[in-house]
């Protein structure tokens, strides 16, 4: 069974004083259960797309497996509501749930305050020229295959700097990295320069699944959370919004973009 992204529906749409009846398309959300060793774990709200990928990236990302080895197989029903994952050892279910803030309700059992100062430092961050991070974000919105149709979804990227390698789409924007990482893990690619776009907010959750796949750039059309900031720093990640192709903000580890310390500077002339 062929799974829908997006439905048609009718609607009455209002322009400049005019009426008009017509169809449009509408992003599809749907529940999806995540089953592991046929324990019930949690229910996804997301775009039915990708759902192998999904399952298994939030695995990755809450830190339950580490390597491809360690997953038997993996299935997903035929009406998309459901992913088995069996894994070749026993695992515990996380007895707690934290709520994160992403769309369509996130879940996450790492604890935000539970990092340990400087777990990941990420060293495939070198230099990236400023002009690259407007490059990098038209190569993204051309990249939305699915927001073109219907709008109303997040897409997130994987990139080496130079190209988009890796892309993922859904109405949840955490899901769009779970996704990335689902796909690095179930087809062993793993670029060695990692750089992550996203039409998505900056909050703690994204830093915390962009940090786990070892990212040195984080570069979001849109704003950061104070958290997501103060995590960036921990984690040595450099985090950039409002990024458009003439123009951005660098939030953290400036270094990776700047030629020069340009905060220093201002603060020498205030």
């Amino acid at each position: 069974m062929k799974l829908v992204q997006s439905k048609s529906s009718k609607i009455i749409s209002y322009q400049a004083g005019e009426w008009e009846a017509k169809e449009t398309a509408i992003i599809s959300e749907q529940p999806v259960t995540l089953t592991v060793n046929n324990e019930v774990w949690l229910t996804f709200m997301c775009t039915p797309c990708d759902l192998k990928e999904l399952a298994v990236g939030f695995l990755y990302n809450e830190e339950i497996i580490q390597v491809v080895d360690e997953i038997a197989n993996v299935q997903e029903c035929a009406h998309g509501s459901n992913v088995d994952v069996w894994l070749n050892h026993a695992v515990k279910k996380p007895e707690n749930w934290i709520r994160t803030s992403g769309c369509s309700g996130g879940e996450t059992s790492i604890s935000k305050n539970a990092l340990p100062e400087g777990r990941i430092r990420p060293g495939n961050g070198s230099l990236l020229p400023g002009e690259r991070v407007g490059e990098l974000i038209g190569k993204l919105n051309k990249a939305q295959n699915l927001y073109k149709i219907s709008g109303g979804v997040h897409t997130s990227a994987l990139s080496d700097g130079e190209r988009i390698l890796i892309v993922a789409e859904d109405i949840g924007r955490h899901n769009t990295l779970d996704k990335l990482a689902g796909r690095c893990i179930l087809e062993g690619f793993n670029p060695t320069r990692r750089i992550i776009l996203t039409t998505g907010r900056i909050s703690s959750e994204m830093i915390q699944k962009a940090g786990r796949m070892e990212a040195s750039v984080v570069i979001s059309r849109t704003s950061p959370s104070s958290l997501s900031v103060q995590m960036a720093k921990k984690l040595g990640i450099t985090l950039i919004g409002y990024a458009r192709r003439d123009r951005y903000t660098i939030y953290t580890h400036a270094e990776r973009i700047l030629s020069e310390p340009i905060g220093e500077k201002i603060n020498s002339e205030a």
